[in-house]
């Protein structure tokens, strides 16, 4: 059960919906079965990462273009955390997304927010290549969900702005206030290590928020229009949506 309305109480306790639940369970056993088991023990030559994550290389000159969706299911195997953390704000703040925009329309903006983020991230690396001829940001694998966890944080902060969140798990704080922190943290970060430093990819942070941002504004001009129009999308759920304007080898993770 959650609170109703745009206030500043929490849901009493955080929902697993159905699509947060098997987004979860998917990523945690692509992880642990393919990943860990496969990858790590059967197979240990093989790497994944090359095929599956976001490597923009292979992309421009393979044409690997399942790789703009299918990084958001790896994670790194040398750091279980960054795993559990991913999932962990999945589950804080997805459920209530689902609740409100219905299992499809959630679906449907995680994977715009993913792909998004993975297009613009793979956009500034090729530019940074072609202004600078640094080859290595097109060579080095993109993994992990975090593009879609930053385009479902904004809209949380768009949705619930005057909800509490932990700032650094310790500070309450409005939750469109975390959201422009955790922006500009990720803006100055890019800002100081470049494309191809550190080995978070910034880049890609930045590209799930504003891809987030791109599809509910139009979204919201769609629900606009429908509204104005006279139209109820043929009676299905309302959107309810209000806009308010490592191993040995280098590997990026996000």
């Amino acid at each position: 059960m959650r609170n109703a309305g745009y206030g500043g109480g929490q849901p009493t306790v955080m929902p697993l919906t159905k699509v947060v639940k098997y987004l979860i369970i998917a990523n945690v056993a692509i992880w642990l079965v393919l990943q860990v088991i496969v990858e790590g023990y059967i197979f240990p030559s093989l790497d994944l990462s090359l095929y599956f994550g976001l490597v923009p290389q292979n992309i421009f000159l393979n044409f690997f273009v399942w790789e703009f969706a299918s990084y958001m299911f790896l994670h790194d195997v040398s750091n279980p955390m960054h795993l559990v953390f991913n999932m962990f704000t999945l589950w804080m703040i997805g459920g209530e997304l689902e609740q409100k925009w219905g299992s499809k329309g959630f679906l449907k903006y995680y994977l715009a927010s993913g792909v998004g983020a993975a297009i613009i991230y793979f956009i500034g690396v090729v530019g940074y290549y072609a202004i600078t001829g640094h080859i290595t940001p097109l060579q080095i694998p993109v993994i992990g969900a975090s593009g879609a966890i930053f385009g479902l944080l904004l809209a949380y902060g768009i949705l619930f702005g005057e909800r509490q969140m932990l700032f650094m798990f310790i500070f309450p704080i409005k939750a469109k206030w975390f959201v422009t922190i955790i922006g500009v943290i990720e803006l100055s970060m890019l800002m100081s290590r470049g494309i191809a430093g550190g080995q978070a990819a910034n880049l890609a942070h930045l590209g799930g928020i504003v891809a987030g941002f791109l599809y509910l504004t139009i979204w919201a001009n769609r629900e606009k229009r429908n509204k104005g129009s006279g139209g109820d999308g043929g009676g299905k759920k309302k959107s309810n949506l209000k806009l308010i304007v490592n191993n040995d080898k280098p590997k990026y993770w996000n």
